[in-house]
């Protein structure tokens, strides 16, 4: 078997929102073993500067020298901004391997009032967005020999109700059935599709509750491992699914959350 270190050796791969969060942890974790990576941001940032940095850091640190990693900008929820990002890094790489739908906003409001643009916003980038980044990338992937793979970051809430995020609610359970449709209709073609879906991770979108020690407790105490997990400790589970270790599955979520969905509420046997 190829050492974890090296087993994406090679490959060359896409994570959309990779500035920040979970998308950057992933993109260090990728270049750590031997990826060349794009950061996707939607504009220029010092975020996007610190996460490439950070990138070619850990390809060094590694052992895998300079690669060509680079930071592409582009609107997810813009179909052609998104064709023109993938055609410009398969033009410049030559190839694209991994895509990784990583991108993903959110906004809070009661559901009977929630507005026109919130709701078309949020889906444009959760859903829409990754449903325009796979069509470009697939299509790159059945052009040329040796397939792809394609990681949708999901979230708890694809089964998890969530009161006043109904557009997030909405988008994460129809990525769910987007990674579902897509892995089943192009299993015979050599192209895997599998989504990873979070719980409580300590990231910018998680900022109202991450720095605030009471509210931080309330979310610890509905997770049955008591606490609420780092980028770092997800980003490992992309690279597997990523890997040839994976090569067997897909048309999977795979819920790293704690026990979150093991609906904690039910370890005393009140209903009994």
């Amino acid at each position: 078997m190829t050492p974890t270190s090296q087993r994406l050796k090679d490959r060359f791969a896409l994570i959309t929102g990779s500035s920040r969060g979970i998308g950057r942890a992933v993109a260090v974790q990728y270049a750590r073993e031997g990826a060349t990576v794009a950061i996707n941001a939607v504009s220029d940032s010092q975020a996007a500067e610190d996460a490439l940095a950070a990138v070619h850091a850990a390809s060094a640190e590694a052992g895998f020298g300079t690669r060509d990693h680079r930071v592409v900008l582009a609107d997810v929820s813009s179909s052609s901004a998104v064709e023109s990002m993938i055609t410009s890094l398969v033009d410049g790489w030559g190839r694209l391997d991994i895509l990784v739908n990583n991108a993903g906003i959110q906004a809070s409001a009661d559901s009977n009032t929630v507005s026109d643009e919130d709701l078309q916003r949020i889906l444009g980038v959760n859903l829409l967005g990754a449903a325009y980044c796979v069509r470009s990338a697939i299509h790159h992937f059945l052009s040329r020999p040796g397939g792809g793979v394609v990681i949708n970051t999901s979230s708890v809430h694809q089964i998890i109700p969530k009161p006043t995020y109904l557009a997030y609610s909405m988008s994460k359970g129809g990525l769910a059935n987007l990674t579902r449709t897509l892995a089943l209709e192009f299993a015979d073609r050599n192209v895997r599709v599998n989504a990873v879906a979070p719980g409580a991770i300590t990231t910018d979108i998680n900022e109202a509750w991450v720095d605030d020690p009471q509210k931080r407790a309330d979310v610890e105490r509905h997770i049955p491992m008591g606490y609420a997990a780092s980028s770092e400790e997800i980003a490992p589970i992309f690279a597997f699914l990523a890997s040839d270790e994976a090569r067997y599955i897909t048309g999977q979520t795979l819920y790293a959350c704690g026990g979150l969905t093991l609906f904690a509420e039910f370890k005393t046997n009140w209903s009994s």
